[in-house]
């Protein structure tokens, strides 16, 4: 059976559907059921320096008023906090909350879990197979699925 591009495109994207779905699906059950995967990436951005609204809708390529509306979500729901720059009193940074660290952390765990459960269904080798080629056609460095052109590899390569 011949698959067109769409085709690929579609069954990856599916495969990623399938586990961001199962983990939000087990988040809930654990007891994290108000989360969303933007609030992961918007948890992850403030982690690593994005602590203002400007500077995590540039991480998240939205607008500021987007991000102020996702922070106001995350402080509301205890996974992030604002407290006064030392530096700057008029200013207030960002942080993710002990609780906003032990959803990521839980999320992680989720998805070694369902990265488990495919090991169990395809094999070892199998999904093995299937990162190593998924790594060598995107590449090692972390994806920004949040911002298009992440990648500045052009997919013509080796054409």
């Amino acid at each position: 059976m011949s698959r067109s591009g769409a085709d690929l495109a579609l069954l990856l994207l599916g495969g990623f559907r399938a586990l961001v779905d199962a983990a939000i699906d087990e988040l809930a059950r654990r007891g994290h059921e108000d989360v969303r995967p933007v609030h992961d990436f918007a948890m992850r951005a403030i982690a690593a320096g994005a602590d203002s609204a400007s500077a995590l809708g540039r991480h998240l390529s939205v607008t500021k008023q987007s991000a102020a509306r996702t922070i106001a979500v995350l402080q509301e729901r205890g996974y992030v906090a604002s407290e006064t720059d030392p530096r700057d009193a008029r200013r207030k940074r960002l942080q993710v909350t002990p609780l906003g660290f032990e959803v990521m952390r839980q999320g992680e765990a989720i998805f070694d879990e369902l990265r488990e459960r495919w090991r169990q269904q395809i094999g070892a080798a199998e999904l093995e197979t299937v990162e190593k080629h998924l790594t060598a056609l995107v590449g090692v460095r972390p994806v920004r699925f949040d911002t298009p052109g992440w990648n500045t590899r052009d997919l013509s390569e080796g054409l």
